[in-house]
């Protein structure tokens, strides 16, 4: 066993194969003590060696249910600031690459969040009528922002109930950071687009008159992904004229027009679904990260079902894609000689408010409807 954290740099020119050696000797030593999640957005070459697969919050919650000292999230930062959240003080929680981040989650930090609630407090009592909804795709202060303001989270698979019970609560929703995943949600409600309105956290007051404010239900935060940003409508129709019966379906992380086109909006496990369950021989355009829609391609070819990406042209998870095998080789490695490296924490405080309302949208989401 190792003295000293082994450096990074001793893994950088490793190759893949090498690499792979590496991480499959460490899960072996660490056995149970060891949990690996991977994303779906996750490259193959470390999709491989996770242990449980799913969306940012299905992992988090699967994590919390086992007893492994060590989790290794192989997603983004934001992804393992829940799962430590989530899991015990006795679990360590690690990110293969510190760096990992979300260009999403980035565009709304806690201090433009709250110079726009202060702005809101203005032109109208905000804590009395504007409810904050924080995407899961968000950093942990976020988070705690929105429980402190008795506010929650939502995920692409709940946005709906959750949205509409934050317009039962108080009279508008300021929704951050993906003003796509607001837009798509609030008109599925019904709520019309002059009642939306897009907050411009680089300008004062949003970019918005008094009157906009006032007339807005749902105020929506000048976010987007970067991934599911590049698909357009054009490349709807484009494909639909070359095969008509294909089927379209869209993650409402997509923009307004795209997602109209689309036969099925829906989460990353809704999609998968989706597709599972359609006939064989079924032909899907997919408006999503190339890495999951390639793994779907190959995964249903047996059933003659054909998935094809809607963008013409690579559109991956640029930041979920540093992590690498070389990178997961290195923490492995790092753990089996009694060294942490990576580990994500979140303080006391964060971590309280942040859970209140992580566990108010459990509350929403699993209310039973009333009879």
């Amino acid at each position: 066993m190792s003295e000293t954290t082994i450096r990074f740099d001793s893994f950088f020119h490793k190759s893949d194969e090498d690499c792979f050696d590496t991480i499959r000797k460490a899960k072996e030593i660490l056995k149970d003590e060891c949990l690996l999640l991977g994303h779906y957005y996750q490259r193959n070459e470390v999709f491989q060696f996770a242990d449980i697969t799913g969306d940012s919050l299905k992992l988090s919650e699967q994590a919390a249910k086992t007893k492994a000292k060590y989790i290794v999230f192989c997603g983004v930062h934001f992804m393992a600031e829940v799962a430590d959240m989530l899991t015990s003080d006795e679990q360590i929680v690690i990110l293969p690459d510190s760096k990992a981040g979300c260009s999403m989650a980035d565009m709304a930090n806690r201090p433009a969040v709250e110079k726009a609630w202060e702005s809101l407090n203005s032109v109208l009592d905000a804590d009395a009528k504007v409810m904050p909804i924080t995407y899961i795709n968000s950093a942990a202060n976020l988070k705690a922002f929105c429980g402190e303001k008795g506010g929650t989270i939502c995920t692409s698979s709940n946005a709906e109930k959750i949205l509409s019970w934050a317009l039962s609560q108080r009279q508008k929703v300021l929704f951050f950071p993906d003003q796509h995943l607001g837009r798509n949600t609030a008109h599925a409600l019904g709520i019309p687009l002059d009642k939306m309105a897009v907050w411009n956290f680089r300008k004062p007051n949003g970019g918005l008159t008094s009157e906009q404010i006032e007339k807005a239900q749902v105020l929506l935060w000048d976010g987007w992904c970067s991934v599911h940003q590049r698909f357009a409508p054009e490349h709807i129709d484009d494909y639909l004229a070359q095969y008509p019966d294909a089927k379209v379906i869209a993650h409402p992380e997509a923009c307004f027009e795209v997602c109209q086109k689309a036969d099925v909006i829906g989460s990353t496990s809704k999609i998968l679904n989706t597709i599972e369950a359609s006939a064989p021989g079924s032909r899907w355009l997919v408006a999503t990260e190339l890495n999951l829609v390639n793994r779907l391609h190959e995964q249903f070819k047996h059933e003659n079902k054909v998935v094809d990406f809607m963008a013409p042209t690579v559109s991956m998870c640029s930041t979920m894609f540093r992590t690498d095998p070389q990178h997961l080789a290195w923490v492995m490695d790092n753990l089996v000689n009694g060294k942490i490296v990576n580990q994500i924490t979140v303080d006391k405080k964060t971590t309280e408010y942040a859970n209140q309302a992580l566990q108010r949208m459990f509350e929403i989401t699993h209310a039973k409807a009333k009879v």
